[in-house]
């Protein structure tokens, strides 16, 4: 039986893909899953897996060639390799004697439509380990998130197929289970083989930029996590312990310090992250594809600062949660947004396209960079509703559990740099969105009013927009119903 060798299905904005490199020729013999050959694209190189046992026949493009998406590239002679396959179930005996339950297969998810691959971020278990049903076996790291792929049932994994940091596409076959008993060797053997392999392949990918951004061997951090791992926190109390190891050593006098020469000077790389690839490319093309200019107003946070302190009390105790800055933020936008439908809307090819719905995107620093989670339908939130879901998604994206539906959409951004002290800044538009809003630090100054001068916690406010779509009047007129919604909170429920 022969099978055909097909270019994958390429995303919707790529047109065509180049025939990077065959490692196979005519006549090889190939197993079931080995890489034929890579396929670039502008965005991602992609693998073509072997789709059975054979040998390959034709290949019809040599390397560099201009290929189209599921064009026939090559063959497969699935016949040609009957003779060599016929010992193989009995080396499959010899080399799995405990497994005694059914093997299925451990796949990579279905990715969402704007994703194309992802990477194996982590194994959390070895060959032969035994593991209980929905036990997390594998990390994969998406553009957007980490997901989790868990045990079907209890048993074992029988044979790993991509190993950490390979590249997989949407289910792609990664790994064989045997459920029951353990399908490869004994306990005791894998976890001498995991003590020779290091920590390292215990560590989460947080734990392991952690420690290479602080230079720190693992071995030398004390794991107090599942199975002795190492976990954040412990690296953290690593560092706290450093300095005063350190303050423990009598220092020398400044005359005793040597000084160092040039050439003993290193320097440390560590490769970017999916996430931090595609934030660097969306900022770029947000630069590159908008005409975004930034207008600036400031507002007297005086009123809220007043309503919190006297309000504070008795919405924590109905609503079991702190009256923040946020959801006066949030609310004065959506207010905004109602009236300048133009700043809601989003450039589709040739034409606008208007939404009549409030999905405002807010700007969460994590771990493992900035995301966008959206809350939705903020029109229909209450201030206690905002501030318990922001909450929510603060929590998920730090503990990098936010779903691919909650950081999809968003139709404005809301990003907040005062909560790292900024004055001021020009933030970037978050494409295919129209404006972003940034809030910034709050900082008490002598402002006139009346024709007296008055010292007042004054805060910048600055609007980015796409000046395709948002014409200057429209801009002004947004920030200034912001600050207007922020400087007497009652026009929120007054509706004026």
């Amino acid at each position: 039986m022969a099978h055909e060798i097909k270019v994958p299905v390429l995303p919707e904005s790529v047109a065509d893909a180049t025939i990077a490199t065959w490692h196979v020729k005519a006549g090889d013999k190939v197993t079931r899953d080995q890489n034929l050959v890579d396929i670039e694209t502008d965005k991602v190189v992609l693998e073509v897996v072997s789709p059975a046992d054979g040998v390959v026949g034709d290949i019809l493009f040599e390397d560099g060639a201009t290929v189209l998406g599921e064009q026939v590239i090559g063959s497969i002679d699935e016949a040609g390799a009957a003779s060599t396959s016929e010992p193989a179930p009995a080396a499959a005996k010899s080399s799995a004697p405990a497994a005694s339950g059914k093997e299925s297969e451990i796949n990579v998810p279905v990715l969402p439509e704007s994703v194309a691959d992802a990477t194996i971020a982590t194994w959390h278990v070895q060959v032969g380990e035994q593991v209980s049903r929905d036990q997390n076996l594998v990390d994969i790291e998406t553009d957007k998130v980490v997901l989790e792929v868990v045990a079907p049932a209890d048993g074992s994994l029988s044979a790993i197929l991509a190993e950490e940091g390979a590249t997989v596409t949407a289910e792609e076959l990664i790994a064989k289970f045997v459920e029951g008993a353990s399908a490869g060797a004994p306990a005791s053997a894998s976890a001498s083989a995991a003590d020779e392999s290091g920590d390292e392949d215990a560590l989460s990918p947080s734990v392991r930029r952690l420690l290479a951004e602080k230079d720190i061997d693992p071995a030398s951090v004390k794991g107090t996590g599942k199975g002795g791992r190492i976990t954040k926190e412990d690296v953290e109390k690593h560092l706290k312990a450093a300095p005063k190891a350190s303050a423990s050593v009598p220092s020398a006098s400044t005359d005793d310090i040597p000084s160092v020469a040039a050439g003993e000077r290193t320097e440390k790389r560590v490769p970017m992250t999916r996430l931090r690839k595609t934030i660097a490319n969306r900022l770029l093309e947000a630069k590159n594809s908008t005409a975004m200019l930034t207008t600036f107003n400031e507002v007297n946070m005086k009123p809220i600062m007043d309503l919190r302190k006297q309000y504070q009390e008795s919405f924590e105790k109905r609503h079991g949660i702190r009256l923040g800055f946020m959801s006066f933020y949030v609310k004065a936008v959506t207010e905004a947004l109602k009236r300048f439908p133009d700043v809601n809307a989003s450039i589709d090819g040739d034409d606008i396209c208007y939404h009549n719905y409030f999905d405002i995107s807010i700007a969460v620093s994590t771990p493992r960079g900035l995301v966008t989670p959206v809350l939705k339908d903020c029109d229909a939130l209450g201030m206690a509703g905002v501030e318990k879901s922001i909450k929510a998604l603060a929590l998920k994206g730090r503990d990098g559990k936010l779903s691919l539906d909650e950081l999809q959409g968003g139709n404005f951004t809301i990003t907040n740099g005062g909560v790292f002290g900024s004055l001021m800044s020009t933030p970037i538009i978050n494409p295919p969105q129209s404006a972003i809003l940034g809030m910034h630090k709050i900082q008490e100054r002598a402002m006139v009013v009346d024709g007296k001068i008055e010292i007042l916690p004054m805060m910048y406010l600055a609007l980015s927009y796409d000046h395709r779509i948002v014409d200057g009047k429209e801009s002004v007129g947004f920030l200034v119903t912001v600050k207007e919604m922020l400087e007497d909170p009652t026009r929120l429920l007054l509706d004026v």
